[in-house]
């Protein structure tokens, strides 16, 4: 039985109150999980706060680079055991861990360590009312400590989306990692000490939201900012605490994305583009396409072409050859998902495919498994259309017009991503102005360069990250003005 401990100051932490830890696979017991309480939320918090004037605060960027490098290093060193701890806590099948969470988790310590090594600060020359000069330049320093609440559905590359350019910037970090998803974060602790990141500069809390560790971290005084991926309602909680010392924050919440089909699209892509975005990581993406908007003339060929390709995902083991499709994260979101899927019966949509739970073989039964479900015939009014369902999902329905179609899949009060798949190069241009949307793709679906902004538009989030962006939240940008 694993123990998930507290890693606070560079030392392990129990604690007397434990929570089960299970695997959404079979529903098995992965380990127990260590709930962090005020005390220790406190004894994290003020461990960071004595690192910034420890050795950690004197490093030189190439000191912190060289020790991100360490630390990305390490976890690809420890590849397997950062792959079988992620897969253990979520299920999901071994080809998408392996060339998604964990290389890129690795690597976003790299982008950012270059990233801060490489963006320059702007400068001015004046000259001054005695006829004389002065000289100003741009300084970036650290916010201090930055509280990372992180989401469960990819808990390690969220994770270090977060702590990686927060430790290039030289803060240092509390992480909450989420309840269903503490091995990598913990695991990372191990790192960190092994490549020589001092005491206090990277620490975990475990625990739930309110009245645990997600609450007490968030509301307390010695955090400098909040960092924060996950639903909407919580992002809310978080904002109300983060207004106690006006505290920044940067959010990445809810979506209920867009995917908007033209008929001069490449139909094999666009199939492909879709499917992967309404079913990929089991829908469990916060960028995932829930809403189909598809030209009409091809509208009905491409649902069945979409069905075939739901129809064709494999759920299984993880480490199995030909499992393409993982349980949800836990029986808690499944039963929310399932509730989701009754809706849409009870409405009267057309179920195309799926719609309920699948068979599974002797021993997974009692996993967190649906079915990858496409409905039609839904009105836009429809909570499974207005909702956010985070499951295998999707809606579609016919339009005609650019303009018509602008309007559906801007009727919503979330803007985080939209993708977008057509030929011609100016409905295109047109889509990507139009869409309220912090990211839209055109002829793709998750391209990611790490170096432009990120984040979501009116109920999506607040700021962004990526590249020069993320120093922008992690750094106070101090200006120093000299007379000469």
């Amino acid at each position: 039985m694993t123990e998930f401990k507290n890693f606070i100051d560079g030392e392990w932490l129990a604690t007397g109150r434990t929570f089960e830890d299970r695997n959404p696979v079979d529903n098995s017991v992965i380990g127990l999980v260590h709930e962090a309480g005020q005390a220790e939320v406190d004894a994290a918090v003020r461990a960071a706060q004595a690192a910034l004037h420890g050795p950690w605060g004197g490093f030189t960027v190439q000191q912190r680079v060289d020790l991100l490098y360490g630390v990305a290093d390490e976890i690809n060193r420890r590849f397997d055991d950062f792959l079988a701890a992620e897969i253990a806590d979520t299920g999901k099948p071994h080809s998408l861990a392996s060339h998604v969470d964990i290389p890129r988790g690795a690597a976003n310590f790299k982008v950012f360590a270059d990233m801060i090594k490489n963006v320059p600060t702007e400068s001015f020359s004046m000259e001054t009312p005695d006829g004389g000069h002065a000289l100003n330049y741009g300084v970036r320093t650290p916010r201090g400590v930055i509280a990372v609440v992180c989401p469960w559905n990819l808990p390690l590359l969220l994770m270090t989306w977060k702590v990686g350019p927060a430790l290039a910037c030289g803060n240092t970090v509390v992480v909450k990692p989420s309840e269903e998803t503490p091995a990598t974060a913990t695991l990372l602790g191990e790192a960190m000490n092994k490549v020589g990141v001092p005491k206090g500069v990277y620490n975990v809390v475990h625990g739930f939201g309110p009245d645990s560790a997600g609450a007490f971290l968030t509301a307390h005084p010695g955090v400098n900012a909040i960092t924060f991926t996950g639903e909407t309602r919580t992002g809310e909680a978080i904002m109300k605490a983060a207004a106690n010392g006006v505290r920044p924050v940067s959010f990445e919440l809810g979506g209920k994305n867009a995917g908007i089909v033209f008929a001069d699209c490449d139909f094999d892509a666009a199939v492909a583009g879709i499917a992967r975005s309404a079913f990929e990581n089991t829908g469990q993406v916060c960028l995932g396409t829930e809403r189909v908007y598809v030209q009409r003339p091809i509208y009905e060929r491409f649902v069945d072409a979409l069905a075939v390709r739901a129809r064709s995902l494999r759920p299984g083991r993880p480490l199995d050859e030909g499992t393409t499709f993982g349980p949800l994260i836990s029986q808690e979101h499944r039963s929310k998902v399932l509730s989701y899927y009754e809706k849409a019966r009870a409405e009267g949509a057309v179920v195309v495919t799926g719609g309920g739970v699948p068979d599974m073989p002797a021993g997974l039964e009692a996993g967190a498994w649906v079915e990858p479900t496409i409905w039609t015939g839904l009105p836009e009014t429809s909570p499974v259309i207005r909702e956010e369902i985070f499951g295998p999902c999707c809606h579609i329905a016919p339009f005609d017009t650019e303009a018509e179609v602008v309007a559906k899949a801007n009727d919503t009060p979330y803007g985080l991503a939209a993708t977008v798949w057509t030929r011609d190069a100016g409905v295109a241009h047109r889509m990507g102005r139009a869409l309220d949307v912090g990211i839209c793709w055109i002829n793709a679906w998750f391209l990611r360069d790490l170096r432009t902004a990120f984040g979501g538009a009116k109920q999506s989030g607040i700021g962004r990250e990526g590249g020069v962006h993320s120093l922008e939240f992690y750094t106070e940008l101090r200006n120093v003005c000299v007379k000469l």
